[in-house]
């Protein structure tokens, strides 16, 4: 259903270096990269599905309050590393790894990149 996301960032260059030390955690790397922009695909994909952008308005990029992006993991120990990453460069912890009530096997993490915005790491899969 969704084509790409986008986060806006106030710094691109620093969210460029956050984002390429964790999204290749999760099999996304670093595509493309033009005047505001960076974006993020997997290598076997025809598009870049993530951005992180400087708001086109130019008005201050702000997180919306009850916003989540999450990002499928291939496994728990996959959502594990991503969240560990997270906060080695510099994210905060908004819900540490673990099983969700959702269903039995909606094991997740959630966290905040450098600018506020909350990415949710979702493995669905059994252990």
């Amino acid at each position: 259903m969704l084509l790409y996301v986008t986060v806006g960032t106030n710094d691109l260059e620093r969210a460029g270096r956050f984002y390429d030390a964790v999204l290749p955690l999760l099999g996304y790397r670093r595509q493309k990269q033009a005047q505001g922009e960076i974006g993020y695909g997997a290598d076997d994909d025809v598009r870049c599905r993530f951005w992180v952008v400087e708001p086109f308005n130019r008005e201050p990029a702000t997180f919306g309050n009850g916003v989540t992006v999450a990002l499928d993991a291939p496994s728990r120990a996959a959502v594990d590393e991503f969240h560990a990453a997270v906060l080695s460069n510099g994210g905060t912890d908004e819900g540490a790894p673990g099983i969700r009530p959702y269903h039995q096997d909606f094991y997740a993490a959630f966290v905040r990149d450098l600018d506020g915005n909350k990415l949710s790491i979702v493995c669905e899969r059994p252990e």
